[in-house]
């Protein structure tokens, strides 16, 4: 289990290591370094998801370990609540950051061993704390830096507390 601390509330984090070892790991690993410590949810689309893992403050990238293998042929879907490795257009492009589904996106799972199939990656799912991803996916939004769907007002993950009970 991993608690992110947020800015508007604690969201606890199931892994699910059978499914998706490498990713589960993977993410495991950048919250016990403190990696997410101080990120931002820099991405937020209402009725979609939200996004964070990756950016400061200032909306730079923090710079991040190698990419993983894309497990998203793993059976686990993009259900409400579920949480997945966020990627560049090359399937095997996910590092550090991750979305929270907000609602079924089932064209983000996997369909294909290709490029335009591979799908996104889920690796557990919320436990406790929807209340807090559901706040942060209703604060208003703007473009920022390049980026947008960013938050006007900050929403930082604060800390990334590993339960290994």
């Amino acid at each position: 289990m991993v608690n992110l601390h947020t800015s508007l509330g604690v969201i606890s984090i199931e892994l699910d290591h059978e499914h998706a070892p490498t990713t589960a790991t993977n993410f495991l690993q950048y919250a016990r370094d403190g990696f997410y410590d101080g990120t931002l949810f820099h991405r937020v689309i209402p009725n979609f998801m939200i996004q964070g893992g990756g950016l400061k403050s200032d909306m730079t990238e923090k710079p991040s370990r190698a990419p993983i293998q894309n497990e998203a042929n793993n059976r686990l879907k993009n259900v409400v609540g579920s949480i997945a490795m966020a990627r560049t257009s090359d399937p095997h492009s996910a590092s550090s950051q991750f979305f929270i589904n907000l609602k079924d996106n089932d064209f983000l799972d996997h369909r294909a061993p290709t490029s335009q199939g591979w799908g996104y990656c889920v690796f557990g799912r919320v436990a406790a704390g929807m209340d807090a991803v559901e706040a942060i996916a209703r604060v208003a939004t703007t473009s920022r830096r390049g980026h947008q769907d960013v938050p006007v007002e900050e929403v930082t993950i604060i800390k990334a507390e590993v339960n290994d009970e």
